[in-house]
């Protein structure tokens, strides 16, 4: 490992070498030509699908403190939700089936906000792009391998539009402190990653379910299950199912990998622009036909050797580890005194140190093994935080200082490495060999048929730009 005085060294240097700006300058979109909108004062005129739930209302408070927006169309399959937020909004028009919304009121809408359940996320995402609208997406922003193929061929099509990914942890300065130093080479060439993510108890309760499979029962009357289900094959409710014990079920959610990936492998894709992973390992003692698997260990392998960039790793491949359940490295094999790490983070191991960030933004960094103050480690960048929300709309209205941190392009490469993690787990101790060109796993058809891409629904399929 490198000593401390030839890490500062090498970060002066390092400095020297980057020009100061924007973080992620590469990664900025291309100004879009300021949209007529069609609002009395000119605002941007937003559609919100799905309402209720937990992410959704904080998503529409927050656009709705920026002075240019307005929400005029509302739509959710649950009838109590949509009555409870139109209450408030008797500008904005309603409905229960978001085809509806595209079909009757799509003059009338500059942009959507998604906030379905992960299985919806590319059916609404993709609706949203081909009718021409800028698209906030929950995320993850697909449930299924063959929609990030799908989603990124769309904004292709689309490159005038403006598409931002709920990941509203990387808005203030603290993970963005994280992806400079990492992105400016200051503690040296990287040579692994670990990330974990806490777990909730095997059966719990909450908003991770793993309490077992409920026996069917009609939904309650407020729910219209079948718009539920949307491109999901036909099933049957289950108590607790919705609004939110969906998320840890194979059908409709992505379990915790899937879940955290945009919030916790978003530094490693900023910080170093990573291709598609060309294979996953996963082992697990948790399997399950109902929900994702828990007790997850998995390892992603990104070729990064001959690409723009690979002066910055230590290997021709930089290896990713990737857990759940709190499932924390060992300190003593990287270098570290004893101690505890928190219930799940982003740990980089460098040639000249050891950096570790929570969600939150919190930092700690390593040298020889000795804690040093991040704050002072030279050579980095000027790091403002941004409204996560306003700056995709303010990149919409023209302004050519918004920054959207998280577009679709980078969003769909994070759900992919997450998706591949959640999904392996079904073929513990198997490494599949990922060949992202033709979205299969090279050296095992079953795993191809099973786990990468789904049946749609007639009527919710996919729609192709």
């Amino acid at each position: 490992m490198l000593t401390r005085r030839a890490v500062l060294q090498a970060a002066a240097a390092t400095a020297g070498s980057l020009a100061a700006g924007s973080l992620l300058s590469a990664n900025v979109l291309p100004s879009p030509r300021r949209a007529r909108f069609r609002g009395k004062l000119s605002k941007l005129q937003i559609l919100q699908v799905g309402v209720g739930g937990t992410i959704a209302p904080a998503d529409r408070n927050q656009l709705e403190q920026h002075p240019d927006v307005v929400f005029v169309g509302l739509c959710d399959v649950d009838s109590d939700a949509l009555s409870s937020v139109a209450k408030d909004r008797p500008q904005a028009f309603t409905c229960r089936d978001f085809r509806e919304a595209f079909d009757r009121h799509a003059d009338t809408f500059d942009a959507v906000v998604v906030c379905t359940p992960d299985h919806n996320h590319a059916l609404v995402d993709l609706t949203a792009l081909k009718a021409n609208k800028h698209v906030y997406g929950q995320k993850p922003l697909v449930q299924q391998l063959s929609e990030v193929a799908a989603i990124e061929d769309a904004i292709k099509l689309r490159p005038n539009l403006v598409t931002q990914v709920g990941n509203q942890r990387m808005g203030p300065p603290g993970r963005q402190h994280a992806v400079d130093i990492l992105r400016r080479g200051l503690l040296g060439k990287a040579i692994e990653a670990h990330v974990w993510v806490s777990g909730p108890p095997d059966k719990g309760d909450g908003y991770f379910y793993y309490g077992g499979l409920k026996d069917p029962t009609p939904p309650p009357a407020n729910l219209d299950w079948d718009l539920w289900l949307g491109a999901a094959m036909d099933a049957p409710y289950r108590e607790g199912l919705a609004p939110v014990r969906w998320r840890s079920s194979w059908d409709y959610g992505t379990g915790q990998l899937g879940d955290w990936c945009t919030h916790l492998l978003d530094v490693l894709y900023f910080a170093y622009d990573l291709p598609s992973p060309i294979a996953v390992l996963a082992d697990t003692h948790w399997p399950s036909d109902f929900y994702h698997a828990q007790h997850v260990a998995s390892t992603l392998t990104y070729p990064v050797a001959g690409r723009p960039g690979s002066e910055r790793f230590a290997r021709p491949e930089f290896v990713v580890h990737y857990c759940d359940k709190s499932q924390a490295p060992s300190r003593a094999s990287i270098g570290l005194p004893p101690g505890a790490f928190g219930g799940l983070g982003t740990l980089v191991v460098c040639e000249g140190g050891v950096l570790y960030v929570r969600p939150e933004g919190e930092i700690e960094v390593w040298i020889d093994g000795k804690p040093v103050d991040w704050t002072a480690i030279p050579g980095q960048g000027e790091i403002a935080g941004r409204n996560h929300w306003h700056a995709w709309v303010d990149r919409i209205m023209g302004k050519p200082d918004a920054f959207v941190q998280t577009p679709f392009a980078a969003g769909a490469r994070m759900a992919e490495a997450g998706l591949l993690c959640a999904k392996a787990a079904r073929y513990p101790g198997t490494e599949l060999r990922w060949a992202r060109a033709t979205v299969s796993f090279a050296n095992n058809d079953e795993a191809t048929k099973s786990i990468v891409r789904r049946a749609y629904r007639p009527g919710f399929e996919l729609p192709v730009l």
